[in-house]
Protein backbone atom coordinates (compact mmCIF):
# COMPACT_ATOMS: atom_id res chain seq x y z
CA UNK A 1 0.00 0.00 0.00
CA UNK A 2 2.65 2.36 0.75
CA UNK A 3 4.06 1.93 -2.63
CA UNK A 4 0.51 2.55 -3.86
CA UNK A 5 0.31 5.81 -2.61
CA UNK A 6 4.04 7.44 -3.12
CA UNK A 7 3.02 6.64 -6.77
CA UNK A 8 -0.15 8.22 -6.70
CA UNK A 9 1.19 11.10 -4.87
CA UNK A 10 4.22 11.41 -7.45
CA UNK A 11 1.54 11.32 -10.81
CA UNK A 12 -0.78 13.86 -9.06
CA UNK A 13 1.36 16.01 -7.43
CA UNK A 14 4.38 16.36 -9.28
CA UNK A 15 3.85 19.82 -11.18
CA UNK A 16 5.81 17.91 -14.59
CA UNK A 17 3.37 15.23 -14.78
CA UNK A 18 -0.24 16.60 -14.84
CA UNK A 19 -2.29 13.87 -16.67
CA UNK A 20 -5.21 12.55 -16.21
CA UNK A 21 -6.05 9.40 -14.90
CA UNK A 22 -8.27 6.57 -14.44
CA UNK A 23 -8.57 2.85 -13.09
CA UNK A 24 -6.77 0.17 -14.20
CA UNK A 25 -8.98 -2.73 -14.38
CA UNK A 26 -12.69 -2.68 -13.18
CA UNK A 27 -13.66 -3.16 -9.33
CA UNK A 28 -16.75 -3.94 -7.80
CA UNK A 29 -18.44 -3.99 -4.15
CA UNK A 30 -21.68 -4.71 -2.87
CA UNK A 31 -24.24 -3.44 0.00
CA UNK A 32 -26.74 -1.71 1.32
CA UNK A 33 -27.78 1.83 0.87
CA UNK A 34 -27.80 4.22 3.80
CA UNK A 35 -30.71 5.97 3.09
CA UNK A 36 -32.74 3.53 0.56
CA UNK A 37 -31.98 -0.10 2.62
CA UNK A 38 -31.66 -1.17 -1.09
CA UNK A 39 -29.13 -4.15 -1.81
CA UNK A 40 -26.94 -2.83 -4.78
CA UNK A 41 -23.89 -4.06 -6.33
CA UNK A 42 -21.41 -0.89 -7.55
CA UNK A 43 -18.81 -1.52 -10.14
CA UNK A 44 -15.91 1.08 -11.04
CA UNK A 45 -14.90 1.04 -14.40
CA UNK A 46 -11.97 2.57 -16.32
CA UNK A 47 -13.26 5.40 -18.70
CA UNK A 48 -11.59 7.88 -21.29
CA UNK A 49 -10.23 10.77 -21.12
CA UNK A 50 -12.20 13.69 -20.95
CA UNK A 51 -15.24 11.78 -20.00
CA UNK A 52 -14.97 12.65 -16.62
CA UNK A 53 -17.16 10.71 -13.62
CA UNK A 54 -20.54 9.67 -14.72
CA UNK A 55 -23.02 7.25 -12.68
CA UNK A 56 -24.67 4.42 -14.72
CA UNK A 57 -28.45 2.98 -13.99
CA UNK A 58 -27.59 -0.73 -14.92
CA UNK A 59 -31.35 -1.55 -13.65
CA UNK A 60 -32.93 0.62 -15.74
CA UNK A 61 -34.15 0.67 -19.31
CA UNK A 62 -31.66 2.24 -21.80
CA UNK A 63 -28.81 1.70 -18.76
CA UNK A 64 -29.06 5.92 -18.54
CA UNK A 65 -26.28 8.30 -17.35
CA UNK A 66 -25.88 10.55 -15.31
CA UNK A 67 -22.92 12.88 -15.15
CA UNK A 68 -21.43 13.61 -11.72
CA UNK A 69 -21.63 17.39 -12.03
CA UNK A 70 -23.31 20.09 -9.51
CA UNK A 71 -25.51 21.01 -12.42
CA UNK A 72 -27.20 17.67 -11.82
CA UNK A 73 -27.30 18.01 -7.76
CA UNK A 74 -31.14 17.52 -6.96
CA UNK A 75 -31.27 17.17 -3.61
CA UNK A 76 -29.17 17.95 -0.57
CA UNK A 77 -30.95 17.00 2.56
CA UNK A 78 -28.66 14.69 4.81
CA UNK A 79 -26.21 13.26 1.69
CA UNK A 80 -25.72 14.61 -2.34
CA UNK A 81 -28.46 13.42 -4.60
CA UNK A 82 -27.92 14.14 -8.41
CA UNK A 83 -30.65 13.47 -11.43
CA UNK A 84 -31.49 13.61 -14.65
CA UNK A 85 -34.99 13.63 -15.68
CA UNK A 86 -36.64 11.20 -13.51
CA UNK A 87 -33.43 9.05 -12.71
CA UNK A 88 -31.60 9.87 -9.63
CA UNK A 89 -28.79 8.41 -7.47
CA UNK A 90 -28.91 9.13 -3.59
CA UNK A 91 -25.50 9.69 -1.33
CA UNK A 92 -23.04 10.18 -4.10
CA UNK A 93 -20.84 11.38 -1.65
CA UNK A 94 -18.54 8.72 -0.54
CA UNK A 95 -17.63 7.40 -3.10
CA UNK A 96 -17.08 10.89 -5.31
CA UNK A 97 -14.46 11.40 -2.51
CA UNK A 98 -12.56 8.10 -2.47
CA UNK A 99 -12.25 9.06 -6.53
CA UNK A 100 -10.97 12.63 -5.83
CA UNK A 101 -8.50 11.75 -2.77
CA UNK A 102 -6.72 9.52 -4.97
CA UNK A 103 -6.94 11.68 -7.80
CA UNK A 104 -9.07 9.82 -10.29
CA UNK A 105 -10.57 11.85 -13.24
CA UNK A 106 -12.70 9.69 -15.53
CA UNK A 107 -14.46 6.58 -14.49
CA UNK A 108 -17.71 5.00 -14.49
CA UNK A 109 -20.09 4.02 -11.38
CA UNK A 110 -22.66 1.29 -12.43
CA UNK A 111 -25.52 0.60 -10.26
CA UNK A 112 -28.05 -1.78 -10.07
CA UNK A 113 -30.34 0.47 -7.43
CA UNK A 114 -30.17 4.32 -6.90
CA UNK A 115 -27.45 4.62 -4.83
CA UNK A 116 -23.77 2.89 -3.91
CA UNK A 117 -23.35 0.94 -1.14
CA UNK A 118 -22.77 2.51 2.26
CA UNK A 119 -20.50 0.21 3.74
CA UNK A 120 -18.98 1.11 7.16
CA UNK A 121 -20.47 4.78 6.71
CA UNK A 122 -16.65 6.11 5.19
CA UNK A 123 -15.10 6.03 2.03
CA UNK A 124 -12.89 3.02 3.31
CA UNK A 125 -14.30 0.46 0.96
CA UNK A 126 -14.20 2.89 -2.18
CA UNK A 127 -10.58 3.69 -1.41
CA UNK A 128 -9.73 -0.40 -1.33
CA UNK A 129 -11.23 -0.42 -4.31
CA UNK A 130 -9.40 2.10 -6.29
CA UNK A 131 -6.00 0.38 -4.65
CA UNK A 132 -7.11 -2.95 -5.78
CA UNK A 133 -7.90 -2.00 -9.12
CA UNK A 134 -4.70 0.70 -9.46
CA UNK A 135 -4.23 4.01 -11.30
CA UNK A 136 -3.11 4.64 -14.90
CA UNK A 137 -1.97 7.89 -16.12
CA UNK A 138 -3.97 9.26 -19.74
CA UNK A 139 -2.21 11.10 -22.64
CA UNK A 140 -4.66 14.27 -21.78
CA UNK A 141 -3.64 16.72 -19.58
CA UNK A 142 -5.44 17.52 -16.73
CA UNK A 143 -7.16 20.97 -15.91
CA UNK A 144 -7.01 22.28 -12.51
CA UNK A 145 -9.10 25.14 -10.89
CA UNK A 146 -7.13 28.56 -9.06
CA UNK A 147 -9.20 30.90 -8.19
CA UNK A 148 -7.79 34.09 -8.96
CA UNK A 149 -8.97 35.97 -6.03
CA UNK A 150 -10.70 34.41 -2.42
CA UNK A 151 -14.46 32.46 -2.99
CA UNK A 152 -16.44 33.31 -0.17
CA UNK A 153 -19.91 31.92 0.81
CA UNK A 154 -21.55 32.65 3.94
CA UNK A 155 -25.05 31.28 4.87
CA UNK A 156 -26.21 31.05 8.24
CA UNK A 157 -23.95 29.47 10.20
CA UNK A 158 -21.86 28.31 7.94
CA UNK A 159 -19.15 30.59 6.28
CA UNK A 160 -16.69 28.51 3.19
CA UNK A 161 -13.94 31.00 1.78
CA UNK A 162 -11.19 29.51 -0.95
CA UNK A 163 -7.74 31.29 -1.05
CA UNK A 164 -5.69 30.56 -4.29
CA UNK A 165 -2.77 27.99 -2.85
CA UNK A 166 -0.06 25.67 -4.20
CA UNK A 167 -2.24 22.30 -3.27
CA UNK A 168 -5.89 21.70 -1.93
CA UNK A 169 -5.58 22.24 1.88
CA UNK A 170 -8.86 21.98 4.16
CA UNK A 171 -9.27 23.60 7.45
CA UNK A 172 -12.43 22.75 9.37
CA UNK A 173 -14.38 23.27 12.37
CA UNK A 174 -17.53 21.68 12.74
CA UNK A 175 -19.97 21.47 16.02
CA UNK A 176 -24.02 20.86 16.03
CA UNK A 177 -26.32 23.76 17.04
CA UNK A 178 -25.95 23.81 20.47
CA UNK A 179 -21.96 23.40 19.92
CA UNK A 180 -21.29 20.40 21.09
CA UNK A 181 -18.65 17.95 20.06
CA UNK A 182 -16.98 21.56 18.44
CA UNK A 183 -14.12 19.68 16.50
CA UNK A 184 -11.36 21.38 14.09
CA UNK A 185 -9.03 19.89 11.93
CA UNK A 186 -6.86 20.66 8.59
CA UNK A 187 -4.83 18.73 6.25
CA UNK A 188 -3.14 19.40 3.09
CA UNK A 189 -4.84 16.76 0.52
CA UNK A 190 -2.41 14.21 -1.13
CA UNK A 191 -3.38 10.93 -2.08
CA UNK A 192 -1.40 9.72 1.01
CA UNK A 193 -2.57 12.02 3.43
CA UNK A 194 -5.95 11.58 1.75
CA UNK A 195 -6.23 7.74 2.88
CA UNK A 196 -4.43 8.17 5.93
CA UNK A 197 -6.57 11.27 7.74
CA UNK A 198 -9.83 11.35 6.01
CA UNK A 199 -10.97 8.06 3.79
CA UNK A 200 -12.03 6.50 7.22
CA UNK A 201 -14.09 9.14 9.10
CA UNK A 202 -17.65 7.73 9.62
CA UNK A 203 -21.26 9.19 9.23
CA UNK A 204 -22.70 10.48 12.06
CA UNK A 205 -25.93 11.99 13.73
CA UNK A 206 -27.29 12.60 16.60
CA UNK A 207 -29.88 10.88 18.36
CA UNK A 208 -32.71 13.28 17.84
CA UNK A 209 -32.50 13.92 14.71
CA UNK A 210 -33.09 9.87 14.24
CA UNK A 211 -37.06 10.07 14.30
CA UNK A 212 -37.22 13.00 12.29
CA UNK A 213 -34.91 11.16 9.52
CA UNK A 214 -37.53 8.31 9.53
CA UNK A 215 -40.20 10.70 8.65
CA UNK A 216 -38.73 11.81 5.67
CA UNK A 217 -38.09 7.87 4.81
CA UNK A 218 -34.37 8.20 5.28
CA UNK A 219 -31.84 6.25 6.70
CA UNK A 220 -33.31 2.88 6.33
CA UNK A 221 -30.17 1.18 6.05
CA UNK A 222 -28.24 2.99 8.83
CA UNK A 223 -27.09 1.07 11.86
CA UNK A 224 -24.26 1.31 14.51
CA UNK A 225 -21.74 -0.69 11.45
CA UNK A 226 -22.50 2.26 9.19
CA UNK A 227 -22.93 5.50 11.84
CA UNK A 228 -21.88 6.76 14.72
CA UNK A 229 -25.10 7.86 16.77
CA UNK A 230 -24.28 10.55 19.24
CA UNK A 231 -27.01 10.75 22.29
CA UNK A 232 -26.28 13.81 24.72
CA UNK A 233 -22.48 13.00 25.77
CA UNK A 234 -22.11 9.61 24.58
CA UNK A 235 -21.04 8.23 21.60
CA UNK A 236 -22.38 4.90 20.45
CA UNK A 237 -20.42 3.28 17.90
CA UNK A 238 -20.01 -0.68 17.26
CA UNK A 239 -15.83 0.09 17.46
CA UNK A 240 -14.28 3.21 19.06
CA UNK A 241 -13.83 6.01 17.20
CA UNK A 242 -10.89 6.44 14.31
CA UNK A 243 -9.67 9.56 14.97
CA UNK A 244 -9.96 12.10 17.99
CA UNK A 245 -11.71 14.41 15.60
CA UNK A 246 -13.71 11.92 13.54
CA UNK A 247 -16.62 13.81 13.04
CA UNK A 248 -14.74 17.02 11.65
CA UNK A 249 -13.13 14.79 9.33
CA UNK A 250 -16.17 13.16 7.87
CA UNK A 251 -17.32 16.95 7.14
CA UNK A 252 -13.88 17.10 5.04
CA UNK A 253 -14.67 13.86 3.79
CA UNK A 254 -18.08 15.15 2.37
CA UNK A 255 -16.43 18.02 1.50
CA UNK A 256 -13.85 16.20 -0.46
CA UNK A 257 -17.20 14.74 -2.52
CA UNK A 258 -19.40 17.31 -3.11
CA UNK A 259 -16.68 20.05 -4.14
CA UNK A 260 -15.38 17.84 -7.08
CA UNK A 261 -18.69 17.87 -8.61
CA UNK A 262 -17.13 21.18 -10.28
CA UNK A 263 -15.21 18.89 -12.62
CA UNK A 264 -11.55 19.67 -12.07
CA UNK A 265 -9.48 19.47 -9.02
CA UNK A 266 -8.74 22.14 -6.88
CA UNK A 267 -5.51 23.87 -6.27
CA UNK A 268 -6.59 26.13 -3.28
CA UNK A 269 -6.68 26.40 0.38
CA UNK A 270 -10.39 26.10 1.66
CA UNK A 271 -11.58 27.08 4.95
CA UNK A 272 -14.95 25.85 6.14
CA UNK A 273 -16.80 26.85 9.58
CA UNK A 274 -19.87 24.46 10.13
CA UNK A 275 -20.25 22.88 6.40
CA UNK A 276 -23.61 20.48 4.91
CA UNK A 277 -24.14 19.53 1.96
CA UNK A 278 -26.46 21.91 0.92
CA UNK A 279 -23.40 24.73 1.34
CA UNK A 280 -21.01 22.37 -0.11
CA UNK A 281 -23.07 22.32 -3.55
CA UNK A 282 -23.93 25.89 -3.43
CA UNK A 283 -20.48 26.58 -2.25
CA UNK A 284 -19.41 24.07 -5.61
CA UNK A 285 -21.76 26.39 -7.93
CA UNK A 286 -20.19 29.34 -6.96
CA UNK A 287 -16.76 28.23 -8.14
CA UNK A 288 -18.16 27.12 -11.37
CA UNK A 289 -19.76 30.55 -11.97
CA UNK A 290 -16.10 32.05 -11.18
CA UNK A 291 -14.54 29.38 -13.49
CA UNK A 292 -16.68 30.06 -16.69
CA UNK A 293 -16.46 33.71 -15.19
CA UNK A 294 -12.53 33.12 -15.98
CA UNK A 295 -13.17 31.23 -19.20
CA UNK A 296 -15.01 34.26 -20.44
CA UNK A 297 -13.01 36.98 -19.86
CA UNK A 298 -10.32 34.57 -21.26
CA UNK A 299 -12.41 33.79 -25.05
CA UNK A 300 -12.94 37.53 -25.36
CA UNK A 301 -9.24 38.57 -24.99
CA UNK A 302 -7.98 35.45 -27.27
CA UNK A 303 -7.06 35.54 -30.95
CA UNK A 304 -10.41 35.03 -33.30
CA UNK A 305 -10.62 31.46 -34.71
CA UNK A 306 -9.42 31.07 -38.24
CA UNK A 307 -11.51 32.10 -41.39
CA UNK A 308 -9.66 29.79 -43.55
CA UNK A 309 -7.28 27.15 -43.99
CA UNK A 310 -7.44 24.27 -41.40
CA UNK A 311 -8.85 25.84 -39.32
CA UNK A 312 -11.74 26.33 -41.03
CA UNK A 313 -15.14 25.48 -40.61
CA UNK A 314 -16.97 23.32 -43.25
CA UNK A 315 -20.00 24.44 -44.87
CA UNK A 316 -23.19 24.08 -43.10
CA UNK A 317 -21.13 23.17 -39.69
CA UNK A 318 -22.44 24.23 -36.28
CA UNK A 319 -19.49 27.50 -35.56
CA UNK A 320 -16.72 26.34 -33.70
CA UNK A 321 -17.30 28.59 -30.72
CA UNK A 322 -21.54 26.96 -30.44
CA UNK A 323 -19.94 23.67 -29.49
CA UNK A 324 -18.38 25.66 -26.43
CA UNK A 325 -19.13 27.41 -23.47
CA UNK A 326 -20.03 30.68 -24.94
CA UNK A 327 -22.01 31.65 -28.31
CA UNK A 328 -22.31 35.14 -29.11
CA UNK A 329 -25.39 36.91 -30.65
CA UNK A 330 -23.78 37.30 -34.10
CA UNK A 331 -23.54 32.83 -33.74
CA UNK A 332 -26.95 32.70 -32.25
CA UNK A 333 -28.07 34.75 -35.70
CA UNK A 334 -26.51 31.72 -37.82
CA UNK A 335 -28.06 29.08 -35.75
CA UNK A 336 -31.48 30.25 -35.26
CA UNK A 337 -34.12 31.99 -38.29
CA UNK A 338 -35.68 33.80 -35.69
CA UNK A 339 -34.85 37.99 -36.42
CA UNK A 340 -36.38 40.83 -34.72
CA UNK A 341 -39.15 40.66 -32.88
CA UNK A 342 -39.40 37.31 -32.19
CA UNK A 343 -35.64 36.42 -31.66
CA UNK A 344 -35.83 35.33 -27.89
CA UNK A 345 -31.99 34.75 -27.05
CA UNK A 346 -29.31 37.47 -26.78
CA UNK A 347 -26.53 34.88 -25.47
CA UNK A 348 -25.62 31.62 -24.26
CA UNK A 349 -23.49 31.75 -21.37
CA UNK A 350 -22.93 27.27 -20.66
CA UNK A 351 -23.29 24.55 -22.59
CA UNK A 352 -22.64 21.20 -20.49
CA UNK A 353 -23.48 17.56 -22.48
CA UNK A 354 -27.35 17.98 -22.56
CA UNK A 355 -27.61 21.47 -20.66
CA UNK A 356 -27.69 25.16 -21.73
CA UNK A 357 -28.25 28.69 -20.17
CA UNK A 358 -29.03 31.73 -22.09
CA UNK A 359 -29.70 35.13 -21.48
CA UNK A 360 -32.52 37.61 -22.89
CA UNK A 361 -32.53 41.06 -21.50
CA UNK A 362 -35.85 42.63 -21.52
CA UNK A 363 -35.71 46.16 -22.00
CA UNK A 364 -39.04 48.94 -22.11
CA UNK A 365 -38.18 48.73 -26.04
CA UNK A 366 -39.38 45.29 -26.55
CA UNK A 367 -42.68 46.06 -29.04
CA UNK A 368 -45.25 43.90 -27.43
CA UNK A 369 -44.95 46.36 -24.33
CA UNK A 370 -47.12 48.83 -25.78
CA UNK A 371 -49.91 46.91 -25.53
CA UNK A 372 -49.11 43.94 -22.89
CA UNK A 373 -49.74 45.74 -20.91
CA UNK A 374 -50.25 50.06 -21.11
CA UNK A 375 -49.13 51.60 -17.86
CA UNK A 376 -48.44 47.87 -16.10
CA UNK A 377 -45.77 46.13 -18.72
CA UNK A 378 -45.49 42.88 -18.02
CA UNK A 379 -43.48 40.37 -20.98
CA UNK A 380 -46.39 37.98 -22.29
CA UNK A 381 -45.93 34.37 -20.97
CA UNK A 382 -46.20 32.50 -24.40
CA UNK A 383 -42.79 34.65 -25.65
CA UNK A 384 -41.14 33.08 -21.91
CA UNK A 385 -42.51 29.95 -23.69
CA UNK A 386 -40.93 31.02 -26.74
CA UNK A 387 -37.93 31.61 -25.36
CA UNK A 388 -37.41 27.87 -23.58
CA UNK A 389 -38.16 26.00 -27.23
CA UNK A 390 -35.48 28.81 -29.32
CA UNK A 391 -32.91 27.67 -26.43
CA UNK A 392 -33.69 23.91 -26.76
CA UNK A 393 -33.16 24.25 -30.36
CA UNK A 394 -29.75 25.98 -29.72
CA UNK A 395 -28.68 23.12 -27.73
CA UNK A 396 -29.85 20.19 -30.41
CA UNK A 397 -27.81 22.56 -32.67
CA UNK A 398 -24.78 21.89 -30.68
CA UNK A 399 -25.36 18.22 -29.59
CA UNK A 400 -25.34 16.84 -33.44
CA UNK A 401 -27.88 19.43 -35.54
CA UNK A 402 -26.15 21.43 -38.16
CA UNK A 403 -26.69 25.43 -39.32
CA UNK A 404 -28.89 24.32 -42.14
CA UNK A 405 -31.42 22.17 -39.92
CA UNK A 406 -34.33 24.40 -37.90
CA UNK A 407 -35.95 23.68 -34.68
CA UNK A 408 -39.51 23.40 -35.18
CA UNK A 409 -41.67 23.76 -31.93
CA UNK A 410 -44.50 21.06 -31.71
CA UNK A 411 -45.90 21.06 -28.16
CA UNK A 412 -45.82 22.24 -24.52
CA UNK A 413 -46.88 20.16 -21.28
CA UNK A 414 -47.17 21.15 -17.89
CA UNK A 415 -46.11 24.89 -18.60
CA UNK A 416 -46.18 27.03 -15.35
CA UNK A 417 -46.17 30.59 -14.95
CA UNK A 418 -45.05 31.96 -11.53
CA UNK A 419 -44.41 35.68 -11.50
CA UNK A 420 -44.28 38.63 -13.76
CA UNK A 421 -41.23 39.70 -15.72
CA UNK A 422 -40.77 43.23 -16.18
CA UNK A 423 -39.07 45.78 -18.48
CA UNK A 424 -35.31 45.61 -16.69
CA UNK A 425 -35.15 41.95 -16.03
CA UNK A 426 -32.66 39.46 -17.08
CA UNK A 427 -34.48 36.78 -18.05
CA UNK A 428 -32.23 33.42 -17.35
CA UNK A 429 -33.29 30.54 -19.88
CA UNK A 430 -31.87 26.73 -18.58
CA UNK A 431 -32.93 23.87 -20.59
CA UNK A 432 -32.26 20.76 -19.86
CA UNK A 433 -32.55 17.65 -22.40
CA UNK A 434 -34.54 14.89 -21.07
CA UNK A 435 -35.37 12.52 -24.21
CA UNK A 436 -34.45 11.91 -28.14
CA UNK A 437 -36.27 9.82 -30.63
CA UNK A 438 -34.91 10.17 -34.03
CA UNK A 439 -34.98 14.26 -34.96
CA UNK A 440 -37.78 14.83 -32.21
CA UNK A 441 -36.15 16.05 -28.97
CA UNK A 442 -38.27 16.44 -25.16
CA UNK A 443 -36.52 19.16 -22.98
CA UNK A 444 -37.06 20.71 -19.52
CA UNK A 445 -36.99 24.80 -19.21
CA UNK A 446 -36.70 27.12 -16.52
CA UNK A 447 -37.18 30.83 -17.06
CA UNK A 448 -35.55 32.71 -14.06
CA UNK A 449 -34.98 36.24 -12.68
CA UNK A 450 -32.25 36.26 -10.50
CA UNK A 451 -32.95 33.01 -8.00
CA UNK A 452 -36.82 33.16 -8.63
CA UNK A 453 -38.53 30.83 -11.21
CA UNK A 454 -40.38 33.29 -13.70
CA UNK A 455 -42.04 30.44 -15.39
CA UNK A 456 -41.17 26.31 -16.68
CA UNK A 457 -42.61 24.10 -18.95
CA UNK A 458 -41.55 20.73 -21.05
CA UNK A 459 -41.14 21.34 -24.85
CA UNK A 460 -41.40 19.17 -27.62
CA UNK A 461 -40.05 19.98 -30.91
CA UNK A 462 -38.23 18.56 -33.83
CA UNK A 463 -35.21 19.18 -36.36
CA UNK A 464 -35.77 19.30 -39.67
CA UNK A 465 -34.14 20.78 -42.96
CA UNK A 466 -34.64 23.91 -44.11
Amino acid sequence: MRNFLAKAASVLFNPSVLNQQTLNRPAEFSGVGLHSGNRVNMTILPAAANSGIRFRRVDLEGKPEIEARVENVAETNRSTTIAKGNVKIHTVEHVLAALAGFGIDNAVIELDSNEPPIGDGSSREFSKLIQTAGIVPQAEKRELFTPSEPIELESGDTVMTLFPDDGFKITCTSADRNGRFTQFFSVELTPKTWERELAHARTFCFFEEIEQLIKNNLIKGGCLENAIVIREDAVLTTEPLRYPEEFVRHKMLDIVGDLSLIGKPIRGHLIAVKPGHATNCEFARLIVAHMNKSLRAARAFGPPPPASGNGAEKPGAVPAASRGAVINIEEIQQLLPHRYPMLMVDCVTKIEENRIEAIKNVTINEPYFEGHFPGHPIMPGVLQLEAIAQVAGLLMMKLGGTARQLAYFMAANDVKWRKPVRPGDVLCIEVELMKTRGKICKAKGVCKVGDEIASEAEVTFMLRDE
